[in-house]
C-alpha cells in the first residue's frame, strides 16, 4: 500500500502512514456507535508508531467491554473523530478510515460486535463477529 494521509474536516489535524494496515473492520458497538453519531465506524489498525500526527488532539477516556482503557481522539476545533487506541491491543494505532482523503482505500476484512450492529445493516460477505474475535 502507498501512502496513506488523512485529517480532520476543519484541517486542524493531519495525518500519515506509510505503513500497511494489520486490519481493517467495521465496529457496530454501542460506544463507536455513539462516538460515530452513526450505525459504525470503520477503523484501521496500524502498528504502533507508524502514524505521523500534525496539530494537537484531544482525547477522551472511555472503557471496553473488558474493562480496559479505549482512548478516542479527537479535532478540538471541528470535534472530528480520528484515532483510537485500546488497551486490548497495545500494539495497534487505529484511524477512523472516514478521514482518510481517499476513503476507498479502506477495504473491511471484519465486522466485529455485530451484537449490536442496527437490523438494517447488512455485512454482505465480510465475516461477522458478536463481540471482538480474540
Amino acid at each position: 500500500m502507498t501512502e496513506l494521509v488523512g485529517g480532520c474536516l476543519c484541517g486542524a489535524i493531519r495525518y500519515r502512514t506509510e505503513a500497511e494496515p494489520v486490519m481493517q473492520g467495521i465496529c457496530h458497538c454501542t460506544h463507536c456507535q455513539k462516538q460515530a453519531g452513526s450505525a459504525f465506524s470503520i477503523v484501521m489498525g496500524f502498528p504502533k508508531g507508524t502514524v505521523a500526527i500534525e496539530g494537537t488532539p484531544k482525547s477522551y477516556d472511555d472503557s471496553g467491554d473488558s474493562g480496559g482503557r479505549v482512548e478516542r481522539i479527537f479535532c478540538p476545533t471541528c470535534g472530528s473523530p480520528l484515532f483510537t487506541k485500546a488497551d486490548a491491543a497495545p500494539d495497534l494505532f487505529f484511524i477512523k478510515a472516514g478521514t482518510l482523503d481517499d476513503p476507498s482505500r479502506f477495504a473491511p476484512a471484519i465486522h466485529f460486535y455485530a451484537q449490536t450492529k442496527l437490523p438494517w445493516v447488512e455485512t454482505g460477505d465480510v465475516p461477522a463477529f458478536e463481540r471482538m474475535p480474540g
